[in-house]
């Protein structure tokens, strides 16, 4: 390639390059950075899509039976009409973690089957309960249930949640 070619093929990609219609700006603030794991506490309740959380940021939980509280307050108004509902059987709930593992006992429960909603409620919410507590890894936590026809779990939230 010759000196006068390789000058010409230079001048065409720079007029090129600063005629594309991008102009110089200064520094933009890109706003907070995401941190990957939503913040506050999140209550799950029952959709036509399986479990769906949603945030209660001005709620704080300071024990894992709190959340037995949360779920039999059911959805506000507005999250019944996106149809939302609790599907949770009213009753006696007492939950204890050890380690991330969360065991609920419910004297009248019955679980009918891993994949019911009203498990998945009440397991997704206790493990986000529990990450706020006790700081466990949210992969980490596991959920028994004891009810009255023995022992059922353990269940991980992801079990319930894009079914």
């Amino acid at each position: 390639m010759t000196p006068a070619r390789a000058a010409r093929i230079c001048c065409l990609l720079a007029l090129a390059a600063t005629g594309c219609g991008i102009r110089p700006t200064g520094v933009t603030d890109g706003g907070t950075a995401p941190s990957g794991i939503s913040q506050g506490m999140r209550i799950y309740f029952a959709s036509d899509r399986g479990p769906r959380g949603v945030p209660r940021p001005e709620v704080t939980v300071d024990q894992l039976d709190d959340v037995f509280k949360l779920l039999a307050g059911g959805p506000s108004p507005a999250e019944r009409d996106e149809g939302l509902s609790s599907v949770l059987p009213d009753g006696e709930y007492h939950a204890t973690a050890h380690r991330g593992h969360v065991t609920v006992t419910a004297p009248r429960l019955a679980v009918t089957s891993p994949q019911d909603q009203g498990t998945g409620q009440l397991v997704c919410t206790l493990a986000r309960a529990e990450v706020l507590l006790h700081g466990t890894r949210p992969d980490k936590v596991q959920v028994s249930i004891v009810g009255e026809q023995g022992r059922a779990g353990p269940y991980q939230c992801q079990q319930f949640l894009g079914h």
